[in-house]
């Protein structure tokens, strides 16, 4: 059983990394920011007995499970505001605004930097979260989980309610995917 202490400390280390998911998944940051509290809670109230090891797996599976939950609301949603879409026009004040902007990932390494290897590496992560963004969802889902999470693949093919061959195939055409796509902006790693 995990105490109060090690599900604060799992949830705080999970928290920007379930939201970048989200964000990846709904493509809206206030959904997004809903959907891992609710994770959060979920996981605080109904599995907070289980061990600390089963934790990241557990939220995982809840996160994802809540993400399809908010594309079937918007399913009923949308229908509704097709239907009354001739009443008026919506506008979009703030369209451009970004919340992988406002993310930042956390990387010791950068102190030591100077302002150009800063620069290059912020450029980098824009681009490969670009193309990941790009990504289809279950490749997405897959190779986030895999290493960005750094979740085992058997984890994953939990996570993902898939068998491990789908979570390697996924993977590798992700990665393939990514690597093609910063090879034609220059990008080699």
């Amino acid at each position: 059983m995990a105490s109060a202490q090690e599900l604060s400390n799992f949830l705080s280390s999970i928290e920007q990394r379930a939201f970048k998911q989200a964000v990846y998944a709904v493509r809206d940051d206030d959904a997004a920011m809903d959907i891992v509290q609710d994770a959060m809670i979920k996981l605080a109230e109904k599995y907070s007995d289980r061990p600390a090891g089963e934790l990241p797996l557990v939220f995982t599976r809840i996160l994802q499970n809540r993400i399809h939950d908010w594309f079937r609301r918007q399913k009923v949603r949308n229908a509704w505001v097709t239907l009354f879409s001739s009443m008026g026009k919506k506008t979009d004040e703030d369209d451009d605004f970004d919340p992988l902007e406002q993310l930042s990932a956390p990387d010791d390494s950068q102190i030591h930097q100077d302002g150009s290897q800063k620069m290059e590496q912020s450029q980098l992560l824009q681009a490969l979260e670009s193309e990941i963004s790009k990504l289809p969802v279950r490749q997405r889902e897959a190779f986030l989980m895999r290493y960005w999470d750094e979740l085992s693949i058997t984890d994953t093919a939990k996570a993902m309610n898939c068998s491990e061959g789908s979570v390697k195939t996924h993977c590798s055409r992700a990665t393939q995917s990514l690597a093609k796509a910063l090879k034609l902006k220059g990008i080699t790693l």
